[in-house]
């Protein structure tokens, strides 16, 4: 369900603005991305996990928070983050 230190590793590379970039925005969407699609996976098989999937709500609407604050600060950068995660809107 989680993902491993490798991963997150990667999408600091990939999505962050210098090296050890965890702290913006895209690189918050884009863990929380990974980590959403983990646990929808884990609840197709596991219908009846109500602790994780309280754990997923809450992932959700956090990442929902952060694009939402991404999109009143940087349009350019919301289109970007939403095309590169293949999120719909």
């Amino acid at each position: 369900m989680s993902i491993t230190q490798e991963r997150t590793e990667e999408l600091v590379k990939e999505f962050g603005r210098v090296d050890n970039d965890t702290g913006s925005p895209e690189v918050q969407i884009a863990i929380l991305t990974e980590r959403v699609r983990n646990l929808t996976d884990h609840m197709l098989t596991h219908k009846k996990d109500l602790h994780s999937r309280r754990g997923l709500i809450a992932m959700v609407g956090q990442r929902r928070r952060l694009l939402d604050y991404l999109k009143r600060k940087n349009n350019d950068r919301y289109q970007a983050i939403l095309k590169a995660l293949e999120l719909r809107r």
